[in-house]
């Protein structure tokens, strides 16, 4: 039987693609082995967002050969996309796709096998306006399965490099998306995460649907006990979107809502299309209509021409917000962006000073989130055991804050009633209610 091994960089929409893709090696009567071993095929799922991750993408190619040195190495996904040659050139590459015809991966491997030499299938993705289908019925993850909604992204921020990897938006039919949410929960996965690179944007290139028609026909799907979004903008959070989900007791009450910068003059060089003071309001219809709700959210530090007043102004923001949660990452120049371009580049000393500040504040606003529910019964979708720790698991309450407790295996997968005791960080320690 051969053998292949999967490496994923990168977004959850990259996560999604390769369980799709490894469903199809089995399929096709492959096995599916641990990146480490010894495969016949080694896919490397590549990501771009960052320099630092298109130089882990080149890395993680270079190893796979070392692995085995007769394999058949392909780099696949948005690194692959955008730079295509650099890709190409390497000298363990066999097959290189962008971010289209990954459904063609086994048939070019075939080829291969029979002596086509290197291929790259990359093609102009700016042209393309149709969704691949590639579709997943079973996930590592037992508990909660993510589906793949929408590719693309028209926005053009002035630092990413993402509409140039993925193309522009491209929603996935209704129909394919209803049937795969009956699989998932038909194979018993209780929560339904509906992800894609701009999940706002779901139905503008197809008529009569939206992101909210979406929500209510997977919520009207027997078997599915929570829905969970992706990120998505402020501009898309009014009164008529929060209403109308407020009605929907599946709809998980966390939204994570994309910010970059808590400073006007900074978000319009990046060219997002809100200011701060929609998002605060976005921010307060959620907390108005949703009870218990939970806002997390992106933070950049070091975007370009940021100073000390504007950076100053973002942490300002950031605390009359007080988000359960933030990611918080460091700008990185990506050729081919204009903000690439942009003169008063900020210097690595102070992205790093900048980051440890915003890593403080969100460790204490996380903190005084969670503390919030001590005492609290919340129920708790268990995902998996703590490693390391024998009979302590771990899973989620609905609007997002990590729950570890005492209990079996079995549990796992399972919706539970937890007392929440203790609250750290990151976590709470709760007890299961018998």
């Amino acid at each position: 039987m051969k053998k292949v091994a999967f490496c994923t960089l990168g977004c959850k929409v990259n996560q999604y693609e390769t369980e799709a893709i490894l469903e199809m090696f089995k399929k096709n009567g492959y096995e599916v082995v641990g990146f480490e071993q010894v495969a016949d095929v080694y896919i490397i799922n590549t990501c771009t967002v960052t320099n630092l991750s298109a130089r882990k993408s080149r890395q993680m190619i270079r190893r796979a050969k070392k692995n085995n040195k007769d394999s058949i190495v392909v780099a696949m996904g948005c690194y692959s996309q955008v730079s295509p040659d650099e890709v190409f050139s390497i000298p363990e590459i066999n097959l290189v796709i962008g971010s289209k015809d990954k459904g063609k991966i086994i048939e070019k491997i075939n080829m291969i096998e029979k002596g086509a030499g290197k291929l790259n299938l990359v093609q102009d993705i700016m042209r393309i306006r149709e969704f691949e289908e590639l579709g997943v019925e079973t996930y590592k993850e037992h508990t909660r399965a993510f589906i793949k909604i929408q590719d693309g992204c028209n926005r053009f921020c002035s630092y990413c490099i993402i509409p140039y990897a993925r193309g522009p938006i491209r929603s996935r039919s209704v129909e394919y998306i209803l049937d795969e949410a009956n699989r998932l929960v038909f194979n018993g996965y209780k929560e339904i995460v509906l992800t894609g690179i701009h999940i706002a944007s779901y139905g503008k290139d197809i008529n009569n649907t939206s992101l909210l028609d979406i929500i209510k026909k997977v919520h009207e799907i027997d078997g599915v006990k929570r829905i969970r979004l992706g990120s998505i903008e402020p501009t898309i959070v009014n009164d008529e979107f929060v209403n109308e989900i407020s009605k929907l007791e599946k709809v998980c009450p966390h939204f994570h809502l994309s910010l970059q910068s808590g400073c006007d003059s900074t978000l319009k060089r990046m060219n997002r299309k809100y200011t701060t003071q929609k998002y605060r309001e976005s921010v307060e219809i959620l907390r108005k209509k949703l009870k218990d709700v939970s806002i997390t959210t992106d933070v950049m530090v070091g975007f370009p021409g940021e100073t000390d007043t504007e950076f100053n102004e973002t942490v300002k923001f950031l605390e009359e917000i007080s988000f359960s949660a933030m990611h918080v990452f460091k700008y990185s120049k990506r050729k081919g962006t204009p903000a690439a371009e942009f003169s008063k580049q900020v210097s690595p000393k102070q992205k790093d000073e900048r980051s440890n500040i915003l890593l403080e504040l969100t460790a204490r606003k996380t903190y005084e989130f969670n503390k919030r529910y001590e005492g609290r019964v919340m129920d708790v979708l268990f995902e998996q055991d703590v490693k390391g720790k024998t009979g302590i698991i771990e899973g989620l309450t609905s609007n997002y804050i990590k729950v570890l407790c005492k209990g079996e295996t079995a549990l796992n997968g399972q919706i539970v009633k937890v007392l929440l005791n203790k609250a750290f960080d990151d976590y709470v320690i709760g007890e299961i209610k018998k």
